[in-house]
This record gives C-alpha cells, sequence and structure tokens, in this order.
C-alpha cells in the first residue's frame, strides 16, 4: 500500500477513507495522499488525531479542506462531571517537582489525562484488592516465578480484573467504570468531531460535533457547520464518482441509436460525426457526471453476444448501444439501469395488393344463397304471372308467353332489390300479398348485403401472412423462412420460445442482410427491436413493415464491468434523466422522424379492382342490351317491305273485297 496508495484507494468501492494512527505518521501519509491525489475533493478522509496544516504547501490547502478528526476528550470539554479536586492535586505536585515541564493547565495534553486515570485506577485497585488478601501467605501483588519476563503472569489476576470492574471512580477525565464484557469505560467516553477550513484566514481544525455515551453525537455549537470536500455543504454519498474520470466507452453503429454523418465545416473540409440517441445520451451524462469521455465505434464483425468480453478484457471500460439485459448475459457482465425501454416486434416486406377477384361483389353472400334467390325470383316470377295475368292490365298486353314472363321477372327483381316494377303494381289479393314477401326479403337481404359488401371491401390493401408472434409459433411461415441474426437477443428468444433450441432459422450476419434478405425474397419475416424497427420503416426501408404489437417486453443497458467502482454513481444519474423526462425527449427526438408516405396507416379505400366484376357484369347486360335493341330494330326493319306492299293495293280493289 505503501507504493500503490492511488491504485489501492482508487480501485476501492468507497470513497471514505479511515486513517488510525499517530500525529506524526498521520502527517507523512496525508502528504503522500496529497502527492497521489487522492485527498479532497474526491476523498473524504477521518482522522485518529489533528496535524498541524499550516506545515503543507500552500497549493495543497484547497485538497485538505473538508478533512475530519475523532478524538477522545476529557469530560469537561462537553460539559461532563470531572474530579477538579484530584487534577488541582496532580497541578500542584507536578508544578512542585518539575516545574519546568509544567505548560499550563489549559494546555495538557488529554492523553496525560487519560494516562493518569489509567494509573489512579491501578492504583486504587491494587490498594482495593490488597485490602481483601490480608490473610493470605503470599503478597497481594506477587507473580510466578520465571527466568523468561513474558512468563511471568499476576497470581491474582482475575480477582484483581474483578476489583477493576467493580470500582467506580470520578477522575481528571471524567467517570471511569469497566465492565467484565467491553473494553471501553461505561458512561466515561467522550469524543469530538473536528473539521478542517479556513479560519481567520488560516486553514485549521474547527470542533463541529461532540459525543457522549449518554446523548450521543450532538452539534458543538451553533453555526459550526461541516464543510466537506471541495468546499462543499453537501455531505459525500461514500461511493465512488466518475467527476474527472477517463472512460473508453464502446459504442456500436446502429440505426438511430448510433450512426456515422459526415460533416462540413467552414474550410470546406469533410470529418466524420457520431449522431444519434447514443452520442446524446453520452452528452447528457457527461454534463452531470463530469467524465472523460473517449468514445470509439466498435468493429461491425462484433456480435452482440460478444460484447461482454470486450469489457472483461479492458478494451472499453462501458460500452453504450441497443444491448438488451438478459439473464444469461447478466450471469458474465454488469449493467446499468435502462437507458431505453424495448420489445421486439416482427418486420416482413409489405405484400402486394389482394390478387384480382371479378366476383368480389357476390361475397356476401354464399353460392348456395345466390342460388336459393335465384330460385325465389324464378318462383315468384311465375307465382305473379299466375295470380296478375288476368286482371293487371298491363300484363294482359303482353301477347307472348316469354313477354308475360319477362314482366313477371322484371316485377319480382325490382321489389326483391327495393326499387319496384314502375307502373306494373299487383291488382289482386294474392299479388299483394305475394309483395309483401318479396318486400319483407328485400328488407333483410339488401341490409345483410350491404353490411357483408362493406365489410369485405372496405379492407386493406395489403393482406398480411400472418397478425403476431402467435402465428409464427404456430407455423404459418415456415421456420426456414424466418430470418434472425446470429449473437443477438432476437436468437435467444427464438431458440427459447419458438425451436426448442433447433437452430431451424435463417442466419444473418447483419441488419442489412437480413433486411435484403426481406426485400429479395429469401425469407419472409425476421425478429427486430421495436424502436429501431420503427425508424426502419417509417424512414429507410418503405417497403418493409411491422407486424402485430411488440413482444418480449425489455430494456437497453450499459454494458459495465462486474460490480463496478462507479455503478451506483451511473445508475443514479441515470435514474435522474429518466425521472427529468431527458430519456423520453430523446426517444422523442429520434424515433419519431417519419419520411416515408403511409408507412405506418394503410389505405381502407375501395378501389376499382374490388368492384371489376361488378363493372364488368354491367357492361355484358350493356352489350345485351345493345343487342337486344338491334334485333328488334332488325325485326322492325325486316316487317317494313310488308308494310309497303300492302300499301300499293288498288282502292277499288281493296272496295272490292
Amino acid at each position: 500500500m505503501q507504493d500503490n496508495l492511488k491504485n489501492f484507494l482508487i480501485s476501492s468501492s468507497t470513497r471514505i477513507v479511515v486513517l488510525w494512527a499517530g500525529s506524526v505518521y498521520t502527517t507523512l501519509i496525508i502528504q503522500n495522499a496529497l502527492d497521489s491525489d487522492v485527498l479532497g475533493p474526491h476523498f473524504t478522509w477521518i482522522l485518529s488525531s489533528s496535524l498541524p496544516l499550516n506545515s503543507f504547501h500552500e497549493t495543497y490547502h484547497q485538497k485538505l479542506i473538508g478533512m475530519l478528526t475523532v478524538e477522545p476528550i476529557p469530560g469537561n470539554i462537553v460539559d461532563a462531571p470531572i474530579n477538579t479536586t484530584l487534577l488541582n492535586a496532580a497541578y500542584t505536585i507536578w508544578k512542585q517537582y518539575e516545574p519546568e515541564t509544567f505548560p499550563n493547565s489549559g494546555k495538557v495534553n488529554y492523553f496525560a489525562l487519560f494516562a493518569f486515570d489509567a494509573t489512579w485506577l491501578l492504583i486504587q485497585s491494587l490498594k482495593e484488592l490488597c485490602s481483601k488478601t490480608t490473610n493470605s501467605s503470599s503478597s497481594c501483588i506477587s507473580f510466578s516465578n520465571s527466568s523468561f519476563c513474558f512468563d511471568r503472569h499476576f497470581l491474582n489476576s482475575e480477582l484483581f480484573f474483578n476489583t477493576i470492574n467493580n470500582m467506580i471512580l470520578l477522575g481528571v477525565s471524567g467517570p471511569i467504570q469497566f465492565n467484565i464484557n467491553v473494553t471501553d469505560r461505561i458512561d466515561g467516553s467522550f469524543y469530538y468531531a473536528q473539521n478542517s477550513r479556513n479560519s481567520s484566514n488560516r486553514l485549521n481544525f474547527v470542533p463541529v460535533l461532540k459525543y457522549s455515551n449518554r446523548d450521543g453525537w450532538q452539534e458543538y455549537s451553533e453555526g459550526n457547520v461541516i464543510i466537506w470536500s471541495g468546499n462543499s455543504l453537501i455531505p459525500p454519498t461514500g461511493g465512488a464518482k466518475l467527476e474527472g474520470v477517463k472512460l473508453r466507452i464502446g459504442v456500436i453503429q446502429s440505426v438511430p441509436f448510433t450512426m456515422i454523418s459526415t460533416v462540413t465545416n467552414e474550410f470546406g473540409q469533410k470529418t466524420t460525426k457520431l449522431i444519434g440517441y447514443i452520442p446524446d445520451l453520452i452528452d447528457l451524462l457527461q454534463n452531470k457526471m463530469k467524465f472523460i469521455p473517449n468514445i470509439e465505434l466498435i468493429p461491425s464483425n462484433r456480435t452482440y453476444a460478444s460484447l461482454g468480453q470486450l469489457v472483461e478484457d479492458r478494451v472499453y471500460d462501458i460500452i453504450i448501444g441497443d444491448v438488451t439485459v438478459t439473464a444469461v448475459r447478466r450471469e458474465k457482465i454488469g449493467f446499468s439501469n435502462s437507458i431505453f425501454d424495448n420489445s421486439l416486434r416482427i418486420i416482413m416486406r409489405k405484400t402486394p395488393d389482394v390478387d384480382l377477384d371479378v366476383f368480389a361483389f357476390m361475397k356476401p353472400f354464399s353460392w348456395r344463397l345466390w342460388l336459393l334467390i335465384l330460385g325465389i325470383t324464378v318462383l315468384a316470377s311465375i307465382l305473379i304471372c299466375l295470380l296478375e295475368r288476368e286482371t293487371n292490365p298491363i300484363l294482359e298486353e303482353e301477347r307472348t308467353i316469354t313477354g308475360l314472363y319477362a314482366m313477371s321477372v322484371w316485377y319480382t327483381f325490382g321489389n326483391l332489390v327495393g326499387y319496384g316494377a314502375g307502373s306494373l303494381h299487383p291488382k289482386t289479393p294474392a299479388g299483394r300479398l305475394l309483395t309483401a314477401g318479396l318486400y319483407i326479403l328485400c328488407l333483410v337481404l339488401v341490409a345483410s348485403y350491404t353490411a357483408n359488401l362493406a365489410s369485405d371491401l372496405t379492407v386493406s390493401r395489403s393482406k398480411d401472412l400472418i397478425s403476431g408472434i402467435d402465428d409464427i409459433k404456430s407455423g404459418k411461415i415456415p421456420f426456414h423462412r424466418i430470418g434472425i441474426r446470429v449473437g443477438t437477443a432476437m436468437e435467444e428468444y427464438y431458440l427459447r420460445e419458438i425451436s426448442g433450441g433447433n437452430r431451424n432459422y435463417y442466419p444473418f450476419q447483419s441488419l442489412e442482410e437480413v433486411y435484403d434478405g426481406l426485400l429479395n425474397n429469401k425469407i419472409d419475416a425476421s425478429f427486430h427491436d421495436a424502436g429501431a424497427a420503427e425508424y426502419i420503416t417509417n424512414n429507410i426501408y418503405c417497403n418493409l413493415t411491422l407486424i402485430g404489437e411488440g413482444f418480449e417486453k425489455g430494456v437497453f443497458g450499459i454494458i459495465t464491468p462486474k460490480k463496478w467502482l462507479y455503478g451506483q454513481d451511473l445508475d443514479v444519474n441515470i435514474l435522474s434523466l429518466r425521472e427529468t423526462g431527458n430519456l423520453h425527449n430523446l426517444r422523442r427526438k429520434w424515433f419519431q422522424l417519419k419520411k416515408c408516405s403511409g408507412s405506418t396507416s394503410t389505405s381502407t379505400a375501395i378501389e376499382i379492382e374490388s368492384l371489376i366484376g361488378l363493372f364488368s357484369i354491367f357492361g355484358i347486360i350493356c352489350v345485351l342490351s345493345l343487342l337486344l335493341f338491334a334485333w328488334k330494330k332488325l325485326k322492325s326493319f325486316r316487317n317494313t317491305p310488308q308494310e309497303f306492299s300492302n300499301d300499293e293495293i288498288p282502292l277499288p280493289t281493296l272496295s272490292h273485297h
């Protein structure tokens, strides 16, 4: 320790040093601590004896401020009773026999008073012991005979100790009483704590606390507050602080946590700069904790599972990135408190529009129901023809069976879809009853068809293969079509929750390979951290999308050595950033960007393709209508020459006939 005081103290988890030594050695040790820069403001020293502070060079005075001494004192300092008669008698004898050595009653060393009380207790105890052993054949202070001095023993030692424990005296330093179970005085121990500070333009120790068995620690006097290391009034926590410590920080390139940006300065020179969530977080921590960062980008060929080894091998002091805290990793390395709340998401490429279905408009009803409706139309048309033929003037005008039945079908269809049949109305009670039945069918069928049609046609333009992680577990996507990045928390989850340890997935070494695999149809799905996945699909890969809700909730933490000295300091400051909303502001800054249009919402408008079949049938009906019109015209044209030939018959001939 003598040669490595700095290394010994810096490697300790505490920053409170208790020095138990005499004043001479205390001075030497404090000078060594000053030379090693392990005094204030980073360390708080508590001494067992005071020392002349002005003996040190003035350049060290600021570092000497904030030390404490805890020293025993006589009872009269804390207003406890002492034997003043005995003390004055002792001073009188001293001045009588050695006047040249007597300093002054106020300058007598406190330890001289303690030594006097110890001697006085010894004298009084031996006096009491000898008074009890007057009838013994041996002397009351007899020792065992031995040529070796360390083998000589006091014969009445047990009785002597009992005598001491039963003695109650008032000494020159306070009450004197001992007990067999303790080595300190009972109700006679008094201490005060002194604090090194600038007082009256000098650096010296000032009493700030006093102690007695009865009252415990109390203020020595009003106004004497403790000045801690660094001239601070805030008591130190006692733990190691990162202030002034040089940190080698490894960061992982991962969008948008850590990205490389090219910056052109005013001279036209291009330089690279790290930007993103992690560099901003390091800046916030540095401003609060005052450490000195040396940030290095970790090579991209490193897997997440191997990052802890870099910290264990002291390549980096800490590593900051999108590193998930897992039980397996926690066994090997240390982690800070959460710097980012995370979950996993399924990422897939956007599927093309649904396949063209010309009969999509017929999907609200099954084919069996359509056939039933057709049958009802045929049946109702026949019934209308039978019930209304003889009484309905419109039907009476039809001279052919085909025309009569066509009008009946027209009437049935019009009422079945809710639009009626123009001037054709039922005249018979039976016809009206049948029409009422058609109205009831119309009410139910049209309402059901409209609701189901809206549900079927107003759908997402893209149809996903799966809806969430449960579909992955059930095997809706072949496992070899699922891409997993090797050495990540996603791989741990897949092996633990999906495949039961079977590596039947499609392995990738980098995120770029995963994205390319999705876009090139090598795989159908992959797992990704939620925050990064949202950023990627919103800003970079617009052809990729997220499926389902987040799963496997977890956190990102800073990788640290196990039982790191500065772990508590780091955790406290991370919690402070969270409580003040700084972490939330960082997340909003980097993860709410959106450059892809429509990347998070899917259009639900009905497209032409959804109703192409309906319009095709309408087109066919239009063509049939034109053909029917042409056929009627052709038939009428063929009848025209016959009418002209009849017009050429002479009138007398007609009259004759």
